[in-house]
């Protein structure tokens, strides 16, 4: 996979684009869900896209301290449908990770996770940090790791 991490304003129209519609895909069209995915964040975030052969993969955003929690986040992870079952999750989970450190320092990370993919993030010392509630319709948790 190739990796490029990007502020807001370095991405292409064209990155742009593929990230949204990446997204789209998956958390509106697959997962049946309406919301409001532009939430005035993304400005503000570092964006990890992971090309395989000039397509879209997998992409998250990094989060600052302060964002959308008193610590650091990853937020919007999502890989491609043709490329899930091939280790790109766990390979844009771990460069998440690791981005996420060599740019902000090791720190505490918060997620808030759908709830059905908590042995996932807890496979990368991730723990649970809160009950089970409900957003956009997906029972959810956050979870810690430090």
């Amino acid at each position: 996979m190739n990796w490029k991490l990007k502020t807001f304003d370095e991405l292409t129209n064209h990155e742009l684009y593929a990230l949204l519609k990446l997204r789209s895909l998956v958390f509106v069209v697959e997962q049946n869900c309406v919301f409001q995915d532009m939430d005035d964040k993304d400005q503000q975030s570092l964006h990890l896209l992971g090309f395989e052969d000039g397509i879209l993969a997998a992409y998250s955003r990094l989060l600052p301290a302060g964002l959308s929690y008193t610590e650091a986040s990853i937020g919007r992870v999502v890989t491609d449908p043709a490329f899930r079952r091939k280790g790109a999750g766990k390979e844009l989970m771990q460069a998440s990770i690791d981005k996420l450190e060599e740019v902000f320092g090791k720190q505490p990370i918060r997620i808030g996770a759908q709830l059905y993919l908590e042995a996932f993030y807890t496979s990368f010392g991730f723990h649970t940090n809160s009950t089970v509630y409900i957003e956009d319709g997906i029972p959810h948790i956050e979870m810690l790791r430090l």
